[in-house]
């Protein structure tokens, strides 16, 4: 009712009325019949004010609110200075009209006078009933709109939290809550730290939201129960959140715990190992080498015995919430090594044990005795004694010949020290390569939290309300110019890559097909890169603004934006070099294949991105320069230029000073520019192409020698009516440019012997007569260079020309593939 007060004056008007009639004033004072009349406008006015606030529209957005309730406040003030206006003047008029004295004036002037000064009471009094109905009015329609206000940007407050709650929920989804190793799993417990840190950031935010809202329910705020509704969800989502953070980090640090207790069981096994094996066998067999030795081994067991004696039956127990069938095998394998290594240390210890116990001297390599020797009287060299001795020594070298082959079994993978190693270069290589995969899938974590700090910490802030006022007027709407598909990237990294690389822990051969199987989705990368330009152009309109140091601020980063808006394109030449070192150590490994296609495929990749970025410095190219089709080659060559007509010679060419020329060969057209670098220093040099000049592939054809120079070869044009002598800066690149010309050169004469089944009907060159019928067999003859196409029609026998227009609609393809009859080249 009082957000649109229909009828709200009506009733308050009628009420209160004139309740006096045209004849009451009629025959008064002119100033009292005035008064009435101004009386009646001020009513008149307020009525079309109320008409005016029942019959607007109201906006849906804060601003237009909020500039409606300045102007209609102004417009009560306005209304109300005229009331106080007209109230003085009927006070002064009042005055005027005091009950006179009776001697002074006769009893019907006396009368007269009595009248009009009731009429001009019962004006103000109405007056003043309006002046007061209005100002109740006001009160309320006041305190409504700025409740509707509030309510406006409550609502929009909670959207945005809600979002960004939700956000960071689908982030902690991703998370995985285990780990396969404690590398893994310290990684994503600093992954969720830094999540945790965001969620309670935000969810400080919502708590301070919250508090608001109960603030506005406090003042009896209309929509009461809406308010404490979305209190109650922002809370609950909050809630959620953390709960999840929490219970998620309590999974991983509980991972982490085991798998460091794991980790420090095994080392105390290679520990051991690694003493048993390096004890000297010289110096044990003495009783006091043997003592030495057991009290050696007594002090490791008693130093190590809370990792040696972990029973890993309690681990499973205690750690029974988390266990994964990777974590159960993991144990078990732990359990099998104590084992060992607790026998062998049994073994050794007995050994010992009756070597000092053994009142013996060491054995000695002797020379034969005599075959009848004197017998000795001690009473040690008794055949008794003797078979001991003997049967003791027999059963120490066995026991530690047993344990130098256990030690090897269980430990050669360890790369260790132990005198009896075997032959390590498998084992090596094998490490290596563990190595670099360990290093590839590390910096890809990194590479992604990375790209998800950036998109939180800047690219999220740009849209934060409480930022806005720090954000330069350039970098309006321009997230998409500054940041590039970044998000596209980040989701394809995020959510596939780096969980494919992640499986290759365990089946390392895998690595090369993660990136033969996602080499299509790379191609983002080139669409980041031809943007990158524009982004480096925008970042440095505004590099020093208040917006970017205080998000820099927030995150603590040392370096600025710029240099994780170049990370993208770091990553993708990192691939490459890993891809390399990875080969490296896999000369014979299965995959290996797959791993140099991938590398050739990266490889190919940034020679893409490269070459695009030099294409988009084109200039004055009249016309889409993508449908020339990719550019397959892109360089700076020496040319020299000559035509069939003009005066000078073929052999004179070499004589005149050459052209500095930038080559682009796409797959239809071989495009000539000249390089020139644009004014500026430091970042804003920048390079770019002058169109010059360009020439069909379908009309090109090359000599590949030229004497003089072995870096030189010919490219002639329509029948050599025009000759371009190229110099390359070496031989290698001379050759790579021919190679790739002969292959388009050579998928063109394929095409003109090929064969094709026409897919429409196609009349003949200035003719109404038909050449071509839907089904027919066609072949094409040649082009003549200008568009147009012999075609012969294998069916009619007849031949006619075709422009290339039309000659794709009867293949059905602008590229001339799917048309092919199958089997008839």
């Amino acid at each position: 009712m009082v957000l649109r007060p229909t009828g709200f004056f009506q009733r308050t008007f009628t009420d209160i009325g004139f309740r006096f009639s045209q004849e009451d004033f009629l025959l008064k004072l002119p100033a009292i019949e005035s008064f009435a009349l101004t009386v009646k406008e001020i009513a008149q006015m307020l009525q079309t004010f109320g008409m005016e606030l029942a019959e607007m529209e109201l906006p849906e957005d804060i601003y237009s609110i909020e500039r409606i309730l300045a102007l209609r406040t102004e417009k009560y003030y306005q209304l109300k200075e005229d009331i106080t206006t007209v109230t003085k003047e009927g006070n002064m008029l009042l005055c005027s009209l005091e009950e006179p004295d009776t001697d002074e004036l006769g009893e019907e002037q006396t009368q007269e006078r009595s009248g009009d000064w009731e009429t001009v009471n019962r004006l103000l009094a109405q007056l003043h009933e309006m002046e007061t109905a209005f100002d109740g009015f006001w009160e309320k329609h006041q305190l409504k709109m700025e409740q509707y206000l509030q309510l406006w940007k409550f609502e929009q407050h909670f959207q945005e939290l809600s979002k960004a709650i939700e956000f960071l929920m689908d982030q902690q989804r991703q998370l995985a809550d285990t780990g396969d190793n404690i590398a893994q799993a310290k990684q994503r417990l600093e992954e969720l730290g830094n999540l945790d840190k965001t969620a309670r950031d935000l969810t400080g935010k919502a708590q301070v939201m919250i508090l608001h809202g109960h603030q506005l329910a406090a003042n009896h705020h209309y929509a009461l129960n809406l308010i404490c509704q979305q209190c109650n969800e922002l809370r609950h989502h909050s809630d959620v959140l953390l709960e999840e953070i929490k219970r998620k980090h309590n999974h991983l640090q509980k991972t982490l715990d085991l798998l460091t207790s794991l980790q420090q069981a095994l080392e105390c096994c290679d520990e051991g190992a690694y003493l048993l094996a390096n004890q000297p066998m010289d110096k044990c067999q003495s009783r006091e080498g043997a003592q030495k030795a057991l009290q050696e081994i007594e002090k490791f067991l008693e130093s190590s015995s809370l990792y040696l004696n972990a029973d890993p039956q309690i681990l499973s127990s205690d750690f029974e919430l988390i266990l994964t069938p990777e974590l159960k095998a993991r144990i078990q394998t732990v359990q099998i090594k104590l084992d060992n290594v607790r026998c062998m240390f049994k073994n050794r210890q007995a050994c010992f044990r009756k070597l000092a116990d053994k009142q013996v001297r060491p054995v000695q390599l002797v020379a034969p005795r005599p075959e009848n020797p004197p017998r000795s009287k001690s009473p040690l060299f008794s055949p008794k004694h003797g078979n001991v001795f003997q049967a003791d020594i027999h059963y120490f070298l066995i026991c530690i010949f047993c344990l130098q082959i256990e030690v090897m079994h269980d430990y050669q993978e360890k790369r260790n020290s132990f005198q009896f190693s075997i032959s390590e270069s498998e084992d090596s290589l094998d490490i290596l390569k563990s190595h670099v995969i360990n290093e590839l899938i590390e910096t890809e974590r990194v590479y992604v939290e990375e790209l998800f700090t950036v998109l939180m910490g800047y690219r999220a802030e740009m849209d934060n309300p409480s930022m806005t006022f720090l954000l330069p007027p350039v970098l309006q709407n321009c997230k998409d110019v500054l940041f590039g598909n970044m998000p596209e990237i980040y989701d394809f990294h995020n959510k596939t890559f780096l969980h494919l690389l992640e499986s290759c822990l365990e089946t390392p051969e895998r690595v090369g097909y993660c990136f033969l199987e996602r080499r299509e989705d790379f191609q983002m990368y080139e669409k980041y890169c031809q943007n990158k330009p524009r982004s480096e152009s925008l970042w440095r309109q505004c590099a020093e603004s208040l917006f970017f140091q205080e998000c820099q601020r927030k995150l603590e980063h040392k370096l600025g934006l710029d240099s994780y808006l170049l990370k993208p394109v770091q990553r993708l030449t990192k691939y490459q070099l890993l891809l390399k070192e990875l080969l490296k150590y896999s000369t014979s490994c299965e995959g290996v294949e797959e791993l140099q296609e991938a590398l050739v495929a990266m490889l190919d990749l940034l020679k893409s991105v490269n070459d695009s970025m030099h294409q988009i410095s084109i200039t004055g190219y009249h016309g889409d320069i993508g449908e020339l089709g990719k550019v397959l080659m892109q360089g700076s060559f020496s040319v020299w230029t000559g035509h069939r007509k003009g005066p000078t010679k073929m052999k004179d060419l070499a004589r005149f000073k050459p052209m500095q020329r930038h080559l682009f060969l796409y797959e239809k057209a071989l495009v000539f520019c000249k390089k020139r670098e644009d004014h500026g220093d430091g970042y804003d040099k920048t390079s770019s192409y002058s169109f010059k000049n360009f020439l069909k592939m379908s009309a090109v054809g090359i000599t590949e020698n030229v004497k003089g120079d072995h870096r030189k070869f010919e490219i002639w044009y329509s029948g050599r009516e025009e000759v371009y002598v190229v110099q390359a800066q070496t031989v290698d690149l001379k050759m790579a440019w021919l190679n790739e010309i002969r292959k388009i050169l050579f998928k063109q004469q394929e095409l003109i012997k090929g064969k094709y089944k026409a897919l429409a009907d196609c009349k003949k060159l200035d003719s109404e007569d038909l050449l071509v019928k839907n089904g027919d067999v066609i072949q094409l003859v040649h082009e003549d260079g200008e568009g147009q196409w012999l075609v012969k029609n294998l069916n009619q026998r007849k031949e006619g020309w075709v422009p290339v227009d039309s000659l794709q609609i009867i293949l059905g393809d602008c590229r001339l593939q799917n048309a092919r009859v199958a089997g008839i080249l």
